[in-house]
């Protein structure tokens, strides 16, 4: 399969969330980042825009009745960068998780920029 774009984890955030993880959510996770490295249009339901934090998306992954989120942002267009994740438990996505992701992603724009 050819990729579009490729998909990097900045610092340990994410592979420390992936860890937590059971192996089938695991393995959902990586089907999902392959659809995002893969699709040019990737679905809604696996990608979405996060309101009121300009740049940040939310990879969603569904498992049973369980939900996961993990945060990320695009970097020159065709690199996707993931951040933290977390287990969903409401309906709206914790504003303590989205202020984490967002110092993440300028944290992460700092570093770049030196």
């Amino acid at each position: 399969m050819n990729k579009i774009r490729e998909v990097v984890a900045y610092g340990s955030y994410f592979e420390d969330f992936l860890k937590s993880l059971e192996t089938p959510v695991q393995n959902k996770i990586f089907k999902i980042i392959e659809i995002i490295e893969t699709i040019e249009r990737v679905p809604i339901n696996y990608l979405k825009a996060i309101n009121g934090a300009p740049g940040l998306f939310e990879v969603r992954v569904q498992l049973g009745a369980n939900i996961w989120r993990v945060f990320c942002f695009f970097d020159k267009g065709k690199l996707v960068v993931l951040l933290n994740g977390f287990c969903k438990k409401t309906q709206k996505t914790p504003r303590l998780e989205i202020q984490k992701a967002t110092s993440l992603m300028h944290q992460y724009h700092e570093e770049k920029n030196r």
